[in-house]
């Protein structure tokens, strides 16, 4: 692979988030591929619902104008909110491939087997991401999008209740969905993929690492076009 750049960004204020999912993305980066991520310094501490997102937009686009746009140093970019906050106008405007880890995660779902469920945060979120789903085409694969009660800020905040909340609606989901994999539905949430496969026995995506792994891929992938 030749050498790749990918910058990460955060729409929400909460630098502990940036690093967490900054450490959850180097974990599956290649050897050689260089991972940075950022976040804005105005607008809202979490994104939970479609007015958070909104309120997200200024910081995010301005971000991605210098950054993308304006410097043109990296090869992909990466918007870390679960909603795939302004995603459709960045991919419109952008020099290179700008994935979403929502977007991310249910490409990853679909290949793993042909029926997924969503574990995200707040009830607000889910309409938000049932939207996405139906934009995608991914409607009738989707089971259902459901939410733990738990608050994005909570996760890290009080992982042991937050952790015990994500797994019970995981195993509702299992029981009640029967799906074939589980996303789970938020940035805050992309260091438990591992523990919640192990504990739930099947196939849990963090759209983290699945956006950094097709990111990984499409570089190739456009390397090997332009050698041929």
């Amino acid at each position: 692979m030749n050498r790749m750049r990918i910058l990460i960004i955060n729409p929400n204020t909460t630098a502990a988030m940036t690093l967490s999912v900054l450490d959850a993305a180097r974990a599956v980066a290649a050897k050689g591929v260089e991972v940075m991520a950022v976040n804005p310094e105005h607008g809202p501490a979490a994104i939970q619902g479609p007015e958070d997102g909104e309120a997200a937009l200024p910081g995010l686009f301005e971000i991605f104008e210098r950054e993308i746009v304006g410097k043109r140093a990296h090869d992909a970019c990466i918007i870390a909110c679960f909603d795939d906050t302004g995603l459709a106008e960045l991919k419109a405007r952008s020099p290179v491939p700008v994935i979403g880890i929502g977007e991310a995660a249910f490409h990853a779902a679909t290949l793993l087997g042909s029926r997924f469920s969503v574990v995200t945060t707040l009830p607000v979120s889910v309409p938000v991401i049932a939207d996405n789903i139906e934009a995608y085409g991914f409607g009738r694969q989707c089971a259902r999008v459901r939410a733990s009660g738990v608050a994005v800020l909570e996760i890290d905040a009080a992982p042991d209740a937050s952790n015990a909340a994500i797994s019970a609606e995981i195993a509702r989901a299992i029981d009640e969905d029967a799906p074939q994999s589980i996303v789970l539905g938020c940035a805050g949430m992309a260091d438990l993929a591992h523990e919640m496969e192990e504990r739930h026995g099947l196939p849990v995506i963090d759209g983290v690492a699945a956006a950094v792994l097709l990111a990984q891929a499409l570089h190739t992938l456009r390397a090997g076009i332009s050698a041929g």
